[in-house]
């Protein structure tokens, strides 16, 4: 299967997945193949170890896709993950061009620290719009795109699951 990961505001990066009868993965980045491995870690929701060309990485994953947080040797990084199809069928719903999008969920489980805007605010492509701890780590929360705060799910300390929905533009 076709994936397009986006890594910050790069540009998408095409991945091809594909699971052979002997449970390995053949893997091809931009058309390159890449030996890979993937091993779940018993007893750690999310985290799995990752064996690309010979090299070791274990990682936590936080969230579902599209958007995804991932957790290597103490740095967090945040990673678009769509497939050819999803891909497809927003392309389909979005007629005219990239604005905010309409509900704003949460990208990984943990407790809202900080909202930063309210109910009317206009907001810009990138703006910080809340914070969220996970895993002792702070992290915002930023617009993808512009829009107007419609209405806002959660407060300050109010604990979140992964695609919890926390503020909604119009």
């Amino acid at each position: 299967m076709r994936y397009f990961v986006t890594l910050g505001e790069g540009e998408p990066i095409a991945v091809d997945v594909l699971e052979l009868p002997s449970g390995a993965l053949d893997v091809r980045v931009n058309e390159r193949v890449l030996d890979v491995d993937v091993v779940d870690v018993a007893g750690a929701a999310g985290a799995v170890s990752v064996r690309v060309d010979g090299r070791v990485v274990d990682l936590t994953v936080e969230g579902a896709p599209p958007d995804v947080g991932i957790v290597a040797s103490g740095h967090r990084s945040y990673v678009k993950v769509e497939s050819a199809r999803l891909r497809a069928a927003l392309a389909a719903k979005k007629p005219g061009g990239q604005g905010a999008e309409k509900l704003l969920k949460s990208p990984m489980p943990g407790r809202v620290v900080k909202v930063l805007v309210a109910a009317g605010d206009e907001v810009a492509a990138g703006q910080a719009l809340l914070v969220i701890e996970a895993m002792k780590m702070e992290n915002e929360v930023r617009a993808k795109g512009p829009g107007v705060v419609k209405e806002i799910f959660v407060v300050a300390g109010t604990p979140v699951e992964a695609s919890a929905r926390l503020i909604a533009f119009t």
